[in-house]
């Protein structure tokens, strides 16, 4: 068959192929791969473990119809370029690409001694890169194709082999002694540990009250008040914990009662704060959960997008360099936006820190720092924002650092027997603070300026108070920590982040409570177990290994059969040992069998722990006291409650999501009903309603389904769509919370109302139809 002349271009995603199209001419036809083509069958293990862990790989029912269409392009087509993302999942979706449409050469596998399954691409196959999506960068790539790096594929393919070896054959293990749907992996599992120990250390933590003794100063003829801090008595600095209790904090101010102050000391110092180097991808999720509130999944799902449509380069990197042409384009905007004092003299140049790593990207900026954030125009606010942080990110790196000025003024008592300490800060030179502030290690950027003052100056004192404290333990992980923590350790990769957070999430091993990651009661047993048995699978070190030994992989330092090997030998063989060892997971209980009068013990099904008697011929089982104790309050909650379909009583039932209403004529009727929290106030929304202000409905508890985050609702809904954030406590609340529902509706109502106008317009201004024009031309 004849080629057609067409240059097919190969890429991932459609948004990506749209914003490529924009850059090249009419011979080149871009088309999208929507994702992975090929990975592990999903049924079986896929890998051949006597054979040099070969694996066997299937194209994605979900992908045939797209490979379909691609290998009858790239049949027709006079060349056909790849050009997926440049870092290991990219190269790994290039590499299954040409084995699915059959792009390979007459040479294949000839290239590298230990090359066992990488095509040599064929004549009219090429492999392009660029880390942004630009007009330049897309030219520069088809100007220098280069083969596909099969270190970077082998690297990739160790990870998911290693992951699919743990998951297939420890997730089994844990169905057997737990229950079934579980499962382990190699990152995930070191998450959720990490998860667990703080909850372990929240809980056992003792708090310990301390006091500490503050004043509140003014000078003569200033009206301004300062706050100082009691740090010395009789020559001795007060540590954090010196003041212990009430009783002593008593003391101290009955020794102050009168007392009369001068400036003893004041000390001044300036000094230099750097601004911090542009992002990479954990610290991108990290300052997005921080500043805007995204999950680190949501932060990856906006980055993506914009990348794709160019606004931004790629976002899964671990380099904080900058490209010569960025630096220069920096320089141009800052001098232009706020002045040459801004600008350096020479480009500020960072130096990557992170553990393991990898791919010499650049960081991620914007892909034309002339585009301020307030003159792109985005529909998605989202995105707006995360690319407003983006660019002052990048653009307060290569600004000048911001000079402060610290002043520490000591103030004694008349007898010099105590001294209270006074800081101050000013701000002499905003430098990169005037585009970009929020200090990562949570140090104040602002200002607090004291009133002049001189040594031996009088001071009054207009009020001495004590303040007591409780030491607090280690807060509970939230997206920005954990990452951070991850990374720190050297677990995961710029691109395992974010599915490592959800995935923990989604097996129901942590919930986030308030932003916060709290270790669910599977989570907690499944990781004692893991720590117990398999303590290599969820050792921090030993992951942390691992990784550098996939970085290893991808600089072609280590064959990834060996890193394979050297795993699976010592896994399987504890596997082995462990499975004719370790028996189903059980605890003892008090609670006696109310058949047979035995202790009954604890065990773990799908909705959770539950009593079984201990005899094993006996199949009698009861709910855990707490929650027997649950379903009775429920039931109290409920009484009457008739089924929706029937009209038969219903009876409180436990699913997957908790518990529920179902009817007691079940399985002849399956009516269910959810079970809500009420308010005890009736919908205002209802009540002004002609149709339901005879049956209006109750402002009940509701979650949203993205972050669970809880609202207040009409439980008419969707009848009824009155909603609130605020948890009412009297009426008053209520009448409140419905003058700002009218008001948010009616400004709704107006912008659809404008909307539909400006539609409307642009219909009437429509061109008129050639039939029209023909018309008048004649």
């Amino acid at each position: 068959m004849a080629k057609t002349g067409i240059k097919l271009i190969i890429v991932e995603s459609p948004t990506k192929a749209k914003t490529i199209s924009q850059f090249l001419g009419k011979e080149y036809k871009v088309e999208s791969s929507y994702g992975h083509v090929r990975d592990l069958p999903k049924s079986k293990l896929g890998i051949d473990v006597e054979n040099n862990f070969k694996p066997t790989y299937s194209i994605l029912p979900k992908a045939k119809e797209h490979v379909s269409t691609l290998k009858k392009l790239a049949s027709d087509a006079s060349e056909v370029i790849l050009a997926t993302d440049e870092d290991r999942e990219g190269e790994a979706i290039a590499w299954h690409l040409v084995q699915a449409l059959d792009l390979r050469g007459a040479e294949a596998g000839k290239k590298r001694k230990k090359a066992a399954s990488e095509p040599a691409l064929a004549q009219n196959v090429e492999r392009i890169v660029f880390h942004e999506i630009t007009k330049q960068a897309i030219e520069k790539a088809l100007e220098n194709p280069r083969e596909i790096d099969m270190n970077l594929v082998d690297a990739q393919q160790a990870r998911r082999i290693l992951d699919r070896i743990v998951g297939y054959e420890l997730s089994p293990f844990l169905w057997k002694r737990v229950r079934y749907g579980l499962s382990a992996g190699r990152v995930q599992s070191v998450a959720v540990r990490l998860v667990v120990e703080r909850e372990r250390e929240i809980q056992n933590f003792n708090k310990e009250e301390y006091w500490t003794i503050e004043g509140d100063f003014f000078k003569k003829g200033d009206k301004r008040i300062f706050r100082g801090r009691l740090v010395s008595i009789d020559g001795t600095t007060l540590d954090k914990m010196t003041v212990k209790n009430d009783a002593e904090a008593k003391k101290i101010l009955y020794g102050l009662k009168g007392a009369d102050y001068k400036i003893k000391d004041i000390s001044l110092k300036e000094i230099g704060r750097n601004p911090y180097p542009p992002f990479t991808t954990s610290t991108l999720q990290q300052e997005a959960s921080r500043k805007l509130g995204f999950s680190a999944k949501q932060t990856m799902v906006i980055a993506q997008n914009l990348y794709e449509n160019g606004f931004i380069t790629y976002m899964r990197t671990d380099s904080v360099s900058l490209s010569e042409q960025a630096l220069l384009q920096a320089k141009i905007v800052i001098e232009n936006n706020f002045g040459k004092n801004y600008s350096l003299a020479a480009p500020r140049r960072f130096s990557t820190k992170a553990k393991g790593a990898q791919e010499a990207h650049e960081a991620i900026r914007p892909t034309d720092v002339s585009k301020k954030p307030e003159n792109v125009g985005f529909q998605d606010r989202r995105a707006a924002r995360l690319y407003g942080l983006i660019w002052k990110r990048m653009v307060a790196s290569q600004m000048k650092e911001a000079l402060l000025e610290q002043t520490a003024v000591d103030m004694e008592t008349s007898d010099g027997k105590f001294v209270f300490r006074a800081n101050g800060q000013r701000i002499v030179f905003d430098g990169f603070l005037k585009v970009y502030r929020g200090d990562e290690n949570g140090n104040g950027e602002g200002e607090n300026i004291l009133p002049k003052l001189d040594k031996g100056e009088r001071v009054n004192a207009k009020e001495i108070l004590p303040f007591q404290h409780f030491t607090e333990p280690p807060p509970r992980y939230t997206d920005a920590s954990l990452i951070k923590t991850l990374e720190s350790a050297g677990i995961g990769r710029p691109s395992t982040y974010a599915p490592t957070l959800s995935t923990i999430q989604d097996r129901g091993y942590v919930e986030k409570i308030d932003k916060r990651y709290h270790p669910t009661e599977v989570g907690i047993i499944v990781n004692d177990i893991l720590v117990e048995h398999f303590p290599e699978i969820v050792d921090i070190n030993f992951t942390s290994h691992i990784e550098e030994e996939l970085d290893s992989i991808a600089e072609g330092k280590m064959d990834w059969t060996d890193v394979t090997r050297e795993f699976y030998g010592p896994f399987k063989k504890h596997l082995t040992e462990k499975e004719a060892e370790v028996g189903r997971y059980s605890e003892s209980s008090d609670t006696p069998c109310p058949h047979c009068g035995k202790p009954m013990i604890v065990k773990f099904g799908r909705f959770g722990k539950f009593l079984v008697c201990s005899d094993p011929e006996s199949k009698i089982t009861l709910p855990m006291p707490e929650e027997a104790a649950k379903i009775e309050e429920l039931k109290e909650k409920t009484k009457g409650e008739k089924c929706p379909i029937c009209g038969e009583p219903m009876e409180i039932k436990r699913g997957r999501f908790g518990f529920f209403l179902g009817c007691s004529d079940y399985p002849n009727c399956k009516g269910i009903k959810k079970i809500v929290k009420k308010t005890g106030f009736l919908c205002p929304n209802c009540a002004a309603s002609p149709e339901r202000k005879d049956n209006p409905g109750d402002i009940i508890e509701k979650k949203s389904r993205g972050r669970g985050n809880l609202f207040y609702g009409c439980s008419r809904y969707p009848d009824c769509n009155f909603i609130t954030n605020k948890l009412p406590q009297n009426e008053n609340d209520v009448k409140d919370a419905f003058e700002k529902f009218l008001a948010k509706s009616e400004a709704v109502s107006a912008k659809e109302t404008a909307v539909s106008d400006g539609k409307k317009a642009k219909v009437r201004k429509a061109k008129p139809s050639r039939q029209a024009r023909g018309e008048k031309k004649k």
